[in-house]
């Protein structure tokens, strides 16, 4: 239960509150309905209130969740290995999606920098005002000699050509929210009922989105996420791409599995101080708002702008398969002090219980002939 969480400080209350007005009234002009995707795309992104806009702290032990490079720095350090691979078959380039606090860059630039295979250039992609001047703080911090190489965007560029990785980026993109319910098919979007955010279901619009849904075999009364956000951002990238690899690790399923019978309920889900539930209506601004990704619809759209299928598989086996072991093999058992704790990343890492199965990464991309590293055990593709 909602109730049961942790109390905001007022000033966060009234933070929240600031963007349910800024919500309501959307939701006001647009005749008093609005799609779940652009309520969510609100409630994470709008300037200065949205929850990746503002200035909570978001992740880690004091944020709402914690992803793997935060976890531990083995995470960066073994992605590194592939990111080598990738540069050394197109351009010595890095790009990031959505860097977060800027863990992940700082592990892939530190490991780099030691097996001697720095990038020419370290861009990353960040909309966040408030998380672009935290990246900035943590590599001048920590690399101060790397700034130089790094630089920071707020688009895409025309051309992209080496290694594009995104963790944990394609699940926080707006979703649509589709209910097939009685041989009909309608989209589930956000109203209002005496300024309280309620559900409401309308026959789509969008003629992409209502001929996706028709193209989706699923029982009646079925309640899933579609996310257009998630197939243009790949169409775009593979646009772009000259050469090279783009690589995302995030939760979720090939489409079959996405789509399975007894999904009815969908995968929405959102986060709120490490507590995990199911209502995106609580507290807007304050909580994350996630669904699970479609790597199916995620490699339809690369392909279809061109890209080439590299690879798709656990997080588990594209750790291990691109050394994540050597590491832990450094320190001496003997040493608990120090191989105890990295002992334990690694198996939150990899472990089926914890990240190790539920994470996937797949690979898309254009000029690179042989097969990655990070694939080459493990094969997961018969699931797309």
């Amino acid at each position: 239960m909602t109730t049961s969480f942790p109390k905001p400080s007022d000033e966060a209350l009234a933070h929240s509150n600031r963007l349910c007005e800024l919500i309501r009234h959307d939701i006001t002009v647009q005749d008093g309905w609005i799609p779940f995707a652009r309520y969510m795309e609100l409630a994470l992104y709008a300037a200065g209130l949205g929850y990746y806009s503002a200035g909570a702290r978001k992740f880690g032990q004091e944020g709402d969740f914690i992803t793997a490079p935060e976890l531990s720095s083995l995470f960066g350090r073994t992605l590194a290995r592939q990111m080598i691979e990738v540069m050394q078959a197109s351009s010595p380039h890095i790009l990031e999606l959505g860097a977060g606090s800027g863990k992940l860059a700082l592990d892939i630039l530190g490991e780099l920098e030691k097996l001697g295979a720095l990038p020419e250039s370290y861009s990353i992609l960040e909309i966040s005002a408030d998380l672009r001047e935290r990246q900035q703080e943590l590599l001048r911090e920590k690399l101060p000699h790397l700034a130089a190489r790094v630089y920071w965007l707020e688009v895409l560029p025309d051309k992209i050509s080496g290694a594009v990785i995104g963790n944990e980026v394609l699940d926080a993109l707006p979703v649509h929210l589709l209910r097939w319910t009685s041989g009909q098919i309608f989209e589930r979007g956000v109203s209002l009922d005496n300024g309280h955010f309620i559900w409401k279901d309308r026959l789509p619009e969008n003629a992409e989105l209502l001929a996706i849904a028709q193209s989706i075999n699923v029982p009646d009364d079925y309640l899933s996420e579609i996310s257009l956000a998630a197939r243009g951002l790949m169409s775009s990238l593979s646009e772009r791409m000259d050469k090279g690899a783009l690589i995302f690790i995030d939760y979720g399923f090939g489409a079959r599995e996405y789509y399975h019978p007894q999904r009815s309920k969908g995968t929405l889900m959102c986060h709120y101080r490490h507590h995990a539930h199911d209502d995106p209506f609580y507290l807007p601004g304050l909580q994350d708002i996630t669904a699970h990704v479609d790597f199916t619809a995620i490699a339809e759209a690369a392909i279809d702008q061109g890209a080439h299928f590299l690879g798709y598989t656990s997080q588990a086996h594209f750790l291990f398969n691109n050394g994540v072991m050597n590491y832990l093999s450094e320190v001496s058992p003997d040493n608990a002090k120090a191989y105890v704790p990295l002992s334990a990343q690694v198996q939150k890492l990899t472990s089926p219980a914890e990240m190790g199965e539920l994470f996937k990464v797949i690979a898309l991309g254009k000029g690179m002939d042989q097969p990655l590293a990070g694939f080459l055990r493990g094969d997961l593709s018969r699931l797309l």
